[in-house]
C-alpha cells in the first residue's frame, strides 16, 4: 500500500515530475523545428506534430545523457528520493562507455516515464472534477459510448489512473537503477583492487606498529620489573636495565616515526624503510639486558640479502624473542639464520619456562610472521617440538618473483 499512496510513492511521484520537466526542453525543441516544416494547422496534423516532437526529444536526451556528469546528477536524485532504494549506485562520473550508454538509457526512461505520470497528474484531476461536477450523459457518451457506467464510477477510475501509473513508472525506476546507475563490472574491479590495496596497506601498518613498538613495550615493561625487584640489592643490573630500557625507547621512537611516515601523505615514507638484519646485533643485546641471551648463528652471506627479505627477517626473529621474553620469562634462546639454496632459513627456539599470564588480544604475533613470510611466497611455523621448547621456524625465498 506504501507503494501507492505512502511517503515512498510521494517521492518517486517528485522524481517522476522532475523527469517530466527534465523533457519539457527537448520536446519544445522538437516542436520548434519540426513546426518549420509543417503548414497544415489541422488538428489532426497538430496532435502528430507534438507526437513527432516527442520522438525527437528522445535521441536528444539520449546524447545530453553521454556527459559524464549525469550519471552523478541522476543518481544523487534517484538516491535522494528513494528510487534507488538500498541499491549501490555511481557517486563518480561516467568514465567509460558503457557506462555512459546505462546512464542514457536510464536517462531516457525517467524522462519518457516521467512525462507519462506528469501529463496524468496534470490532466486527470480537472477531468475528474468535470465528472462529478457536470456529469453530463452526452460528455460522457463521448468518452465511453452507449453502455456507459454512472460518472461517479469514471471519475473513480480516472482518479485512479495517476496513482497506478506512478507506483508501476516507480517500481520500473526502483528495479532497473541498479543496473542502469551502479558500478559497472569494470569498476567494480577497480574498487575491488583498491581496496585490497589498502587492506594490505593496512595490514602492513598493523604488522610494523605491532613487532616495533610491541617488542619495545614488552621488553620495557619486563625490564622495569626486574630493575623494581632488585632495586635495593643490585644496583650494577638496576643500571643496565636503565640503560636497555633508554636504547629499546630511543629505537622504539625512531621506527615508530618510520611507521607513522606511512600515514602522511605529505612526507610518504620510503618503500624500504625499516631494520633488517644488519641490526640484529642491537637487537640481541637488548634482549641480553633483559635477561634473554641469545646464542646466535648467523651465515655470513646475510649482508647481501635483498632488502625486502632482510627486513622480514628482521621482523620475525624480533617478534620471536619478544614472544621469549613475554611467554618463556628470562631462559636462553637459539638463534640460526642461514642461506641454502636460494633460501634462508631461520630457527629459533627456547625452553617452554613456567606459565605466565597471558594478555588480551594476543595472538597477532604469530599471524603477522606469518603473513611477512607469505608476502615473500615464503612461511613460518611456530609450535611445541616435544621436548619442552618452543620452536619457530620461517623459509623465505631469496630469488624469484616477490609480491
Amino acid at each position: 500500500m506504501s507503494a501507492l499512496i505512502g511517503r515512498s510513492a510521494a517521492l518517486r511521484w517528485v522524481h517522476l515530475v522532475l523527469g517530466g520537466a527534465l523533457l519539457m526542453p527537448y520536446w519544445l525543441l522538437g516542436l520548434v523545428l519540426l513546426s518549420s516544416f509543417s503548414t497544415d494547422a489541422s488538428t489532426a496534423q497538430t496532435v502528430l506534430l507534438q507526437f513527432a516532437a516527442l520522438g525527437l526529444a528522445v535521441p536528444m536526451a539520449a546524447v545530453t545523457a553521454l556527459v559524464p556528469v549525469v550519471r552523478v546528477l541522476e543518481s544523487t536524485a534517484a538516491r535522494a528520493l528513494g528510487v534507488g532504494g538500498a541499491a549501490e549506485l555511481a557517486t563518480v562520473p561516467s568514465q567509460s562507455w558503457a557506462a555512459r550508454r546505462r546512464t542514457a538509457v536510464w536517462y531516457v526512461q525517467h524522462l519518457v516515464l516521467g512525462g507519462i505520470v506528469s501529463g496524468l497528474s496534470l490532466a486527470v484531476p480537472p477531468a475528474v472534477v468535470v465528472l462529478l461536477l457536470f456529469p453530463t450523459e452526452e460528455l460522457i457518451g463521448r468518452w465511453l459510448g452507449p453502455d456507459r457506467p454512472p460518472a461517479a464510477l469514471v471519475a473513480l477510475g480516472l482518479a485512479v489512473l495517476p496513482v497506478l501509473a506512478n507506483a508501476a513508472a516507480g517500481a520500473w525506476l526502483a528495479r532497473t537503477a541498479p543496473a542502469l546507475l551502479g558500478p559497472t563490472p569494470a569498476e567494480r574491479l577497480a574498487a575491488a583492487e583498491r581496496r585490497a590495496v589498502e587492506l594490505a596497506q593496512r595490514n602492513r601498518l598493523a604488522r610494523e606498529l605491532h613487532d616495533s613498538v610491541g617488542h619495545a613495550l614488552s621488553a620495557v615493561g619486563i625490564q622495569a620489573a626486574a630493575a623494581g625487584r632488585v632495586l635495593a640489592s643490585n644496583p650494577e643490573f638496576v643500571a643496565a636495565a636503565l640503560l636497555a630500557i633508554e636504547q629499546t625507547a630511543r629505537t622504539a621512537v625512531t621506527e615508530l616515526d618510520t611507521v607513522l611516515g606511512l600515514l602522511r601523505e605529505d612526507e610518504p615514507a620510503a618503500p624500504g624503510s625499516g631494520p633488517t638484519l644488519a641490526e640484529l646485533d642491537t637487537l640481541l643485546r637488548q634482549l641480553e639486558l633483559a635477561g634473554v641471551p641469545v646464542t646466535a648463528t648467523l651465515d655470513p652471506g646475510l649482508a647481501g640479502l635483498p632488502g625486502e627479505v632482510s627486513r622480514a627477517a628482521y621482523r620475525i626473529v624480533q617478534e620471536g624473542l619478544t614472544n621469549v621474553l613475554r611467554h618463556a620469562g628470562r631462559v636462553a634462546a637459539a638463534l640460526r639464520i642461514e642461506l641454502s639454496s636460494g633460501t634462508l632459513e631461520l630457527e629459533l627456539s627456547n625452553p617452554v619456562g613456567a606459565d605466565r599470564p597471558s594478555r588480551p588480544g594476543g595472538g597477532r604475533g604469530l599471524r603477522g610472521m606469518a603473513e611477512r613470510a607469505a608476502v615473500l611466497r615464503g612461511e613460518c611455523h611456530a609450535g611445541p617440538t616435544g621436548d619442552g621448547r618452543w620452536r619457530l621456524a620461517a623459509r623465505l625465498p631469496i630469488e624469484g618473483e616477490q609480491s
